[in-house]
């Protein structure tokens, strides 16, 4: 069927393992952030899918349901990425408003704007 196919098995119970353990961290980090983070979920939800039709092959047990699943991790990872750009868009003039100071000079520290001075200038000759 397909060379080196004990191989492909453990490398997609790998991609199987990660992709629960994604899906754990992105209910515990969703429940949190009240599930402001629904395209990391939906990536969880499809590399599951993806591997667990991926094994499905390999296996050759019930291929039209695994290619369905294929399919239908296709559009969840689809989803993932507009819900992600929808995501992110909404908040990124909130986030850069945030960061920048209302008055000039208000900055201070290491992030404050020093003009660059010649040697001289700078050893006080």
């Amino acid at each position: 069927m397909v060379g080196g196919r004990g191989f492909w098995i453990l490398v997609w119970y790998g991609i199987l393992v990660l992709g629960l353990i994604g899906l754990w961290a992105s209910v515990l980090w969703g429940r949190r952030l009240k599930w402001q983070n629904l395209d990391e979920f939906l990536r969880a939800i499809g590399t599951v899918q993806v591997s667990i039709g991926m094994l499905m092959l390999l296996y050759g047990v019930a291929v039209q349901v695994a290619t369905g699943l294929l399919g239908l991790a296709f559009g969840v990872f689809v989803a993932a990425f507009v819900a992600g750009r929808n995501i992110s868009f909404s908040h990124r003039r909130h986030d850069d408003a945030e960061g920048e100071p209302d008055i000039e000079g208000e900055a201070e520290g290491p992030a404050r704007m020093v003009e660059p001075t010649s040697r001289g200038a700078a050893r006080g000759a």
